[in-house]
């Protein structure tokens, strides 16, 4: 396979872009406007540390801007660069319009290695990167709204929305220029959380349609199955200990950077991450077994394979030995074009990363609209909701002690009755919603049309026909 040239990620992303159009009626320009990055801001600029001036470049690219804000993660990696940039901006494009988030898709990158840095350091140069988008509007609660990524975290956006209130001081939404905030800072619970468990919601729609689990040549439900997990970082870890401790799954094997761990067993996922963050990687973790070539544990047999890490892990090198039937795209580009070809010519069901991703966008969005309302989800109705439970469940006491029936509510019934949604309740709610229209939407397209393949093809299908509604209804 050596002579195959593997398309870069940028060319994939183009690549699945052009199977679904050459399937769609679209004019010509429309196509065209749909397809290009409408810009990308290149910036470079230096910051005093350690008694020299250092020099960093950045990007934030802009896809496309049929709706506006425009959204996507900012990521420190050594490796950003301008097209890896704008194909993840367009794949943010996608993924709002198929979760129907009100957003148009953008993405920013630094170059940057996070961890030689120390934590001061870290906040100069993020806020110089952050003042230097600023003051172009490509940080804005109205235009641009950045979010975590690769690298970055709660802290990170903590500085860059202080940066942006400093420069706009008398913006009441300064707030929602940029989303997945700490708490105390005017977040959302349940963003830290969200792309793993918007992956576990996924997961679970899938096993609601026993036709589709046959597709993938599997049976019954989540419970018990076996999962390979690569990467333990924020998405791998929380979908990893959701579908162990919830739903009954096993993790079979986690890969990271300094090999793998298996065990047939099970693994505990908390007690693993508690090693990996004191040892900084899975070597000489004490149960299990311990892989040195962590790649290699991606073909071992399971039944669900999530890559939650980085791009093209799954590529024209492995893709023939890949065993697992059903594979959840929980990083951006994990399977690349080519491995695609491979796998869906083999049957694998993958369940794309533009849709198994994108509960993050999901509770961004949901925190950026909390930002802008000024108040807490479920803050005015939610005590309201426990007295209106509470008048029933009286009512049933008294109609038992009333009538000598002498029934009594079932243990912790009445306390699981009577709690009125909180915050997270809600945002959980509107996550597994949004999971669950956006599959029914590409599942339709998939079942219904002999000439779509796979649901990469009907994810981009439904994605790019709201979007050229969208530029309709604007008269372009």
């Amino acid at each position: 396979m050596s002579d195959v040239k593997e398309p870069t990620f940028r060319e994939s992303v183009d690549l699945m872009f052009n199977r679904a159009v050459a399937l769609m009626d679209l004019s010509p320009g429309l196509e065209e406007k749909i397809r290009v990055c409408n810009a990308t801001y290149t910036v470079r600029f230096g910051v005093r540390l350690r008694g020299s001036i250092h020099t960093f470049t950045g990007y934030r690219s802009v896809h496309s801007e049929h709706m506006e804000p425009v959204k996507g993660g900012i990521r420190y990696a050594m490796d950003v660069n301008q097209d890896e940039v704008e194909a993840l901006a367009a794949l943010m494009t996608f993924k709002c319009a198929l979760v129907e988030t009100p957003f148009g898709g953008s993405k920013g990158g630094l170059c940057i290695d996070p961890r030689e840095w120390d934590e001061h350091e870290l906040e100069r140069i993020t806020r110089r990167f952050a003042y230097e988008l600023i003051k172009r509007d490509l940080i804005h609660p109205s235009q641009n709204v950045p979010a975590p990524d690769m690298g970055t975290g709660e802290r990170e956006m903590a500085w860059i929305a202080d940066q942006y209130r400093r420069m706009n001081t008398t913006d009441i939404n300064g707030n929602a220029c940029v989303t997945g905030k700490p708490i105390h800072a005017g977040g959302i619970k349940g963003r830290v959380e969200a792309t793993g468990r918007g992956v576990q919601y996924a997961l679970r729609e899938f096993f609601r349609h026993p036709e589709d689990v046959a597709i993938a040549q599997l049976s019954g439900q989540l419970a018990g199955k076996r999962i390979v997990v690569q990467g333990l970082g924020n998405v791998g870890y929380h979908a990893a200990k959701f579908l162990s401790e919830e739903d009954g799954a096993l993790i079979v094997g986690v890969i990271e950077r300094d090999g793998a761990i298996t065990d047939p067993d099970g693994i505990d996922i908390e007690a693993l991450r508690d090693w990996i963050g004191a040892h900084g990687g899975v070597r000489g973790y004490g149960s299990g077994t311990y892989v040195e070539d962590g790649a290699a544990v991606l073909e071992t047999e399971c039944d669900i394979l999530i890559p939650a890490a980085l791009e093209g892990v799954i590529n024209l090198s492995n893709a023939e030995r890949i065993r697992a039937p059903l594979i959840i795209e929980a990083a951006n580009g994990p399977v690349t074009a080519g491995a695609d070809e491979i796998l869906r010519k083999r049957g694998t069901i993958i369940i794309p990363d533009m849709y198994a991703n994108a509960g993050g966008v999901t509770v961004s969005y949901f925190e950026w609209v909390k930002n802008l309302s000024h108040i807490r989800f479920g803050r005015m109705q939610r005590r309201q909701e426990e007295s209106r439970h509470q008048v029933i469940v009286d009512e049933l006491e008294r109609l038992s002690a009333d009538s000598g029936v002498g029934w009594t509510l079932s243990p912790g019934f009445k306390e699981r009755y009577l709690r009125g949604a909180d915050e997270l309740e809600l945002v959980r709610s509107g996550l597994d919603d949004t999971m669950r229209t956006a599959y029914q939407a590409m599942r339709q397209v998939w079942h219904s049309r002999e000439d779509v393949p796979d649901l990469r093809v009907a994810a981009y299908l439904v994605s790019i026909d709201r979007i050229a509604q969208s530029y309709r209804a604007k008269g372009l």
